[in-house]
């Protein structure tokens, strides 16, 4: 396996070393209160039974659809009351995309960890915004970013004075309308001592490969998980619902509701054995 990262504090949790993952979940956008109140309910008791550190998540706005016509979410201000209610009636921390910096301002009273979508991942203004707020900032690698470069972002963030610094594995581009998840990716990011998170939904789409929606192959997304998490990843990114064919927005990948317990279940147990095992090696 890669080698572990050195421990730090995270939301009240530790991250890094042998510490387990934490999880990141939730509607890809904001269709309604009541799915969100659904969704952070039945994954925090899940989170809770197995121990892991659960951060919610939902777009208020998804600003790179395939088409004009798409579903984009409930917009800004909507999008705030929604993120304080369930931050306040589950006491979580909450986390949301920004797509511009004015956004990140007027968020910061409520969001505990800014999202940088990968399209934007070399915006250094967008960057330096968010973590001039002293919250965590998760900024998904770019799917035609080499892993090595991202050791930019990180310094941008460092360079606006902050550590707090998280990166998301999302696939790489293969060719076209196509993504395919490379291992070596988490290794290379370990060895410059960056927290990872993988994005086990994301990472299985077809971007564009549905016409005017992005494809999707939700049935490769346990295989695409456990791999990552078989290397000894900080954080997993799902997005999770109950009827995932009726979502508004990634229908084709989110993953269904009813099946997360028995899936984390599962993952912890094998990333409690990864960890422990201690099987650091040196190359040849």
């Amino acid at each position: 396996m890669s080698q572990l990262i050195s421990e730090r504090e995270f939301l009240g949790s530790k991250i890094g070393g042998k510490n387990p993952f934490f999880l990141i979940a939730g509607p890809c956008v904001m269709e309604s209160r009541e799915l969100l109140d659904r969704v952070a309910s039945e994954m925090l008791d899940i989170c809770k039974s197995l121990g892991i550190t659960y951060i919610f998540k939902s777009s208020f706005d998804k600003a790179n659809r395939s088409s004009i016509s798409s579903f984009r979410g409930v917009g800004l201000e909507e999008g705030m009351k929604n993120l304080d209610f369930i931050k306040n009636k589950y006491d979580i921390p909450v986390l949301t995309d920004v797509h511009e910096s004015y956004q990140v301002e007027a968020l910061e009273p409520v969001v505990d960890v800014f999202q940088i979508p990968a399209f934007l991942c070399r915006q250094t203004d967008l960057i330096a915004k968010a973590a001039e707020t002293g919250k965590w900032v998760n900024v998904k690698k770019g799917q035609f970013l080499a892993p090595s470069d991202s050791r930019h972002i990180v310094n941008k963030i460092k360079d606006s004075g902050s550590e707090k610094y998280l990166i998301t594995e999302r696939g790489t581009t293969f060719g076209y309308n196509n993504l395919v998840f490379d291992t070596r990716v988490i290794p290379i990011l370990h060895s410059m001592d960056i927290p990872i998170v993988f994005d086990g939904t994301h990472s299985a789409q077809l971007p564009g490969g549905a016409g005017d929606i992005t494809g999707g192959q939700r049935e490769f997304i346990p295989d695409l998980v456990r791999a990552a998490v078989a290397l000894g990843i900080e954080g997993l990114f799902m997005e999770v619902h109950p009827d995932p064919p009726a979502a508004k927005s990634d229908s084709t990948t989110q993953f269904y509701l009813s099946k997360m317990g028995k899936f984390l279940e599962n993952l912890i147990k094998l990333d409690r054995f990864i960890k422990n095992e201690n099987w650091n090696h040196e190359s040849d």
